[in-house]
């Protein structure tokens, strides 16, 4: 499959920044960020999409904050004009990726979601005795940066759009450590790339999707499952053909 270019001028167009600065708005209007934002709305995107035609734009710092239910999870919360340069990337993105993406993911995807997740794994219970439940451990904060800019530039040719995705990428807060060692590393190793998409983004649950696509494509045109369902980094293979037991498989 080709990889998409010229996709720039259709992500900095003033319609896209309207449009991506409704969405973000959406449910939040009363706050007082994205209140004052609305406030002078055609003047902030002007600066913003002048920001992003001349390369001056960066992202702002992220506001960080706990949450315990139904787990201790750290929330990173960005200026109101960075959650609308997140809308922007990921309506021109979403398109591309979504012609790529696996059938069997249904995170943060039109026509997808926790509903439809539901229906196919109800309908494999009743089907397979054996289903094997996974949860990547502390995924958000184990990815890798190079490696998620790495799977953006395999269907992106667009320089300006993967150099926005990067800074995006780039600014991510620190998020707590997580290091595994593998075949071949030394202790050095977990050091010397960042790692760590910050919760709460919706550029981080686009880029989450991205980056396990390759996992789901494995799983169901490597392993044969007979079914199998992703939501987010949970994943539920079931009744796994040419296994040594209908759920002998890892994630």
């Amino acid at each position: 499959m080709k990889r998409a270019a010229n996709l720039w001028p259709q992500l900095t167009s003033f319609e896209n920044l309207l449009a991506s600065a409704q969405a973000a708005a959406a449910g939040k209007r009363s706050r007082p960020d994205v209140a004052a934002f609305l406030l002078d709305l055609e003047p902030n995107l002007v600066r913003l999409q002048r920001e992003l035609l001349d390369g001056t734009y960066r992202p702002g710092p992220y506001r960080t904050f706990e949450i315990r239910e139904p787990k201790p999870r750290l929330i990173s919360a960005a200026p109101f004009r960075d959650r609308v340069v997140h809308h922007a990337l990921t309506r021109i993105l979403n398109p591309v990726f979504e012609k790529r993406f696996s059938p069997f993911s249904f995170a943060c995807r039109e026509g997808k979601g926790t509903h439809a997740a539901l229906s196919v794994a109800e309908a494999a219970c009743a089907r397979y005795t054996h289903v094997l439940k996974c949860d990547i451990r502390k995924y958000f904060a184990s990815i890798d940066h190079q490696i998620l800019k790495t799977k953006l530039a395999g269907a992106v040719k667009c320089r300006q759009t993967l150099a926005l995705a990067g800074l995006i990428i780039d600014g991510s807060n620190p998020q707590e450590d997580v290091h595994f060692l593998f075949p071949g590393d030394d202790l050095f190793t977990p050091f010397e790339r960042r790692r760590g998409l910050p919760l709460g983004n919706q550029t981080s649950q686009f880029f989450a999707n991205v980056y396990l696509d390759g996992f789901d494509q494995f799983v169901t045109r490597r392993l044969w499952p007979g079914a199998y369902a992703r939501y987010v980094d949970d994943c539920a293979p079931r009744g796994a053909k040419g296994l040594t037991s209908p759920a002998a498989m890892c994630c």
